[in-house]
């Protein structure tokens, strides 16, 4: 029996929550372990549809939720979702979520960062979700960050603030943006110690416990390998690692407890916000994939940009992801359609590639070499077993094993939990 570690392949919304979610009714707790509320997981269970961003995607199932210390919080976002899916029926109290004491906090001063750069960068955008995510991992670099332990320590948080104010207010008022004063942040962290100090914890050790104890963990990642701060798309990422090796140090887990790593990819490729994708489409075809997709931001509501699969992208974040097998999903959407076509390699300044270049020039210049086969015309949508798909949709399912040089072990075709196919069990892997 081993432990599951679920991350995306792509540039995020794979379907990682649905997959999530299916694994999560198997496993005893689910741990987050990167990222912010600028990642969104939706699921839809017995017609109930829930969208998550912190909140691990077992508490949906009944199952106790994690938040690790390598996630960063932002305590108003955490409430009202807490609240949110309180109020479509479930139970989430600190017996049922864990979040780790030393994971650091996401202030309003962030947020407010966050969109002053983003505006002074102009055409050079990165397209973040404002949301002072960066910043605050910046805090934590820097060794600044107001952790959720440090909210029972007044006197810590007296010098914390000072410090934190003298780097960001400096910052904003450069930028031409309105600042912040120490009343402002103290008053925040008033307002939301009483209700998120109660869920704090050191999750290292509870997790030790149960893994000790042969309970299986999940492990659910945001975002995706090609958003990856040292691996992605750079400077077009997010501002975490999202590889797989990071569930063990966002957790306070052993290395060995990753266990099976299950990559998340769409059956074609989706992507948010500004940054390079060599095989978008800006067709009509490309607007069918968003629309059957309904490709919108589960956070920010931003449409996705779409185009066909890239296997030699996918291919390198299998790599650095230390991929075991892979999540095909949204195969239903590539229902219909004539012909297919798969991103193999790329073309840049005349000369063909096989891995995507590093150098944002590079990036920006590449050109999809595009395989095409011949599509289908039935439905996959809703199908349990290898038996009910049509025979092409089999064989772009294969080609894409070949490509990106790893088994599909589960195929999802709807957002339905039990409209899945597995072919190799994770938490046996």
């Amino acid at each position: 029996m081993a432990n599951v570690t679920v991350i995306g392949t792509q540039w995020g919304d794979e379907g990682k929550g649905k997959i999530v979610d299916w694994l999560a009714s198997r496993a005893d707790i689910v741990v987050r372990f990167q990222g912010g509320h600028n990642a969104g997981h939706t699921l839809v269970v017995n017609d109930q549809v829930y969208k998550l961003s912190l909140l691990p995607s077992g508490l949906v199932g009944g199952k106790i939720g994690v938040i690790g210390n390598g996630v960063v919080v932002d305590p108003k976002a955490l409430m009202s979702e807490i609240d949110r899916v309180m109020e479509q029926g479930l139970t989430v109290t600190p017996e049922t979520l864990w979040i780790a004491e030393t994971a650091p906090l996401i202030l309003p001063l962030h947020g407010a960062l966050d969109r002053a750069r983003e505006v002074a960068r102009g055409n050079h955008k990165i397209g973040t979700t404002g949301r002072g995510i960066g910043p605050a991992y910046e805090d934590k670099v820097a060794r600044r960050a107001i952790r959720i332990c440090d909210l029972s320590e007044p006197e810590t948080l007296d010098w914390k603030i000072d410090e934190l104010l003298l780097h960001h207010n400096t910052l904003l008022a450069g930028l031409g943006a309105e600042t912040f004063t120490k009343q402002q942040i103290l008053d925040f962290l008033k307002e939301i110690t009483p209700r998120l100090l109660p869920y704090a914890c050191c999750a290292w050790d509870r997790l030790a416990e149960a893994d000790r104890a042969g309970k299986r963990i999940l492990f659910e990642g945001a975002q995706a390998v090609m958003l990856d701060v040292d691996h992605g798309t750079y400077p077009f990422v997010t501002s975490s690692n999202t590889v797989a090796a990071i569930a063990a140090s966002g957790s306070g887990m052993s290395p060995k407890s990753v266990g099976f790593v299950l990559g998340i990819a769409k059956a074609y490729t989706t992507r948010v916000g500004e940054g390079p994708f060599p095989s978008e489409l800006f067709d009509e075809v490309g607007k069918g994939m968003a629309e059957r997709g309904r490709e919108f931001g589960t956070v920010t509501g931003r449409p996705r940009r779409c185009g066909w699969f890239d296997a030699a992208m996918v291919r390198r974040a299998v790599r650095v992801g230390g991929v075991s097998g892979v999540a095909l999903t949204k195969l239903d959407i590539l229902d219909g359609m004539k012909e297919v076509s798969i991103c193999v390699g790329y073309e840049l300044d005349g000369q063909k590639i096989d891995s995507f270049p590093s150098a944002p020039g590079a990036q920006a210049r590449v050109k999809p070499i595009l395989e095409t086969m011949p599509g289908w015309n039935e439905t996959t949508g809703g199908a349990r077993s290898w038996a009910e798909l049509p025979a092409q949709a089999i064989k772009y399912v294969r080609r894409i094993e070949e490509l990106i040089g790893t088994p599909v072990t589960l195929l999802s075709t709807s957002p339905e939990r039990e409209d899945t196919i597995l072919v190799t069990d994770p938490f046996e892997g």
